[in-house]
């Protein structure tokens, strides 16, 4: 095989993302408070960006008509064909004034008032200290504790085993080394002991049934019934067989009941009482309001905490003085288009979520109107074409985005769902499918619950026919509704 370099030519065709489309698409997929954070690392690191106040962005064009150095949008765009100063002669455009303003000006520095408050103190201060975990609550409790020491160092072992629910993952047995000296299994029997003692209650338990034997010895009310209850008829107890347990304790069905409804205020995982809170704060971002004057929705963003940005005047001004340094003058060039980019993406941004959102309360009025039952099918497609998009911009709009309506505040994406049509053909989704179930169930007498056939009957009777049984007991896992003899009440 004779191996050659020759040169060849070839015509083919090739697509490729500009920087600032991928800029966008990025800026599109953030959520509100995500784009707070990126326009605050924008702010920091491009010295031509800076915040409109609310003053200059309330007078508008008056004020540019004033100080006589406004730059419209037009005028700072860059093109993205190659880094040369060709590159930005619609900067050209400028006043042919702006030399006399360099000579005059100083450079751009905000002013600082002396009652003006420190914002980045003001976040230091305001930012919550980080929550303690599990196991630096226990091992501040148990070096508090008296004990010998082979007890202390078979705790603080105990201690590092139990996860995050509060329950040991291991047992003793594999916790005791023959070869090892430093406790013995006696001392961490002790120790297990002790350490079931600490706060929250239930910690150390090595499964439900001691998790809550546990708790039941350290209430102050008298559980020795309950106490019995678990210990002897856990398992009867989990399958609500409690006819069989009322045989075999001798008591009435009403007692053992009551006895549930006491067990009911104990924790099964109290380990998650204490540690690092894993909830996310969410903001809606846009809003959908009934007008008050008229029958019709109204869509705005909620970006009111959103900065107004603008390009410095100095700055850009600079960039185009042929006196100034080469290298600044390309510096500067760089960022004046970095700014614009986002800045244009920002807007797109806007311009993007508020067509998808219209386009959402257009088809799903209904839902706006009477509530989740009539959610309809809506592919993303048919928004996508609605409002003249790519199927991947209306996707990536929606994405970890929230909503603010009547309703509460939902997932955006909540109105994208497939479904099937009813026998008079209206559309159901399946979000609305599954409301329809929760309403079953609800409705049902908890004496004789409804099996997953007879649920299936019972929305065939609602018109949603040829829905299979294993669909339905889906949908009932997915709302974590038990089985028909679990939600049996006696």
């Amino acid at each position: 095989m004779k191996l050659e370099m020759r040169a060849q030519m070839r015509l083919e065709q090739k697509m490729k993302l500009a920087p600032h489309m991928i800029q966008s698409m990025e800026i599109l997929q953030l959520p509100i408070l995500a784009l707070q954070e990126r326009i605050e690392q924008e702010l920091n690191s491009n010295p031509v960006l800076e915040i409109e106040e609310p003053s200059n962005r309330e007078e508008g064009e008056s004020a540019e008509q004033h100080s006589g150095e406004g730059i419209s949008e037009k005028d700072s765009a860059v093109s993205t064909e190659g880094e040369k100063v060709e590159n930005f002669e619609r900067l050209d455009s400028l006043d042919d004034g702006y030399k006399d303003y360099i000579d005059q000006a100083e450079p751009f520095r905000r002013r600082v008032r002396s009652d003006e408050p420190n914002r980045k103190l003001e976040a230091i201060k305001n930012t919550a200290a980080p929550p303690q975990s599990l196991h630096e609550h226990l091992s501040e409790q148990w070096r508090l504790v008296e004990a010998e020491s082979g007890v202390k160092k078979a705790g603080s072992m105990i201690i590092d085993y139990i996860d995050d629910r509060g329950y040991l993952a291991v047992r003793l047995e594999q916790l005791h080394n023959k070869d090892r000296g430093d406790f013995t299994f006696e001392d961490l029997k002790e120790a297990l002991e002790l350490v079931q003692n600490l706060e929250p209650a239930g910690v150390g338990g090595r499964d439900l049934k001691e998790c809550l034997l546990i708790q039941m010895a350290q209430s102050s009310e008298d559980m020795s019934f309950e106490s019995r209850l678990v210990s002897e008829h856990m398992e009867e107890l989990l399958e609500n067989r409690l006819p069989d347990i009322a045989k075999k304790m001798k008591c009435k069905i009403e007692a053992i009941n009551r006895a549930i409804e006491r067990m009911s205020k104990f924790d099964t995982s109290p380990g998650l009482q204490i540690g690092r809170d894993r909830n996310h704060p969410i903001t809606a971002d846009v809003i959908v309001e009934l007008s008050d004057d008229s029958d019709e929705y109204s869509v705005w963003l909620a970006d009111s905490n959103l900065p107004g940005l603008r390009i410095n005047n100095y700055y850009a001004k600079m960039s185009k003085d042929a006196k100034t340094n080469e290298k600044t003058r390309k510096f500067l060039q760089n960022n004046v288009r970095s700014a614009q980019w986002i800045m244009d993406a920002i807007e797109q941004r806007k311009n993007t979520l508020l067509r998808v959102t219209r386009a959402v309360v257009k088809y799903q009025r209904d839902f706006f109107d009477k509530g989740q039952l009539y959610l309809r099918p809506l592919p993303m497609s048919k928004v996508a074409d609605d409002i003249g998009v790519h199927l991947a911009t209306v996707s990536r709009a929606v994405a970890g985005k929230y909503v603010q309506c009547y309703w509460g505040i939902l997932p955006l994406r909540k109105f994208f769902s497939g479904g099937m049509e009813d026998v008079n053909g209206n559309g159901h989704s399946w979000e609305a499918i599954r409301a329809k179930l929760q309403q079953i169930i609800d409705a049902e007498d908890k004496a004789k619950p409804l099996s997953d056939d007879r649920i299936r009957k019972k929305l065939a009777e609602l018109g949603i026919k040829n829905l299979a049984r294993r669909t339905v007991a889906k949908y009932r896992k997915l709302l974590n509704i038990p089985a028909a003899r679990f939600r049996k009440k006696y």
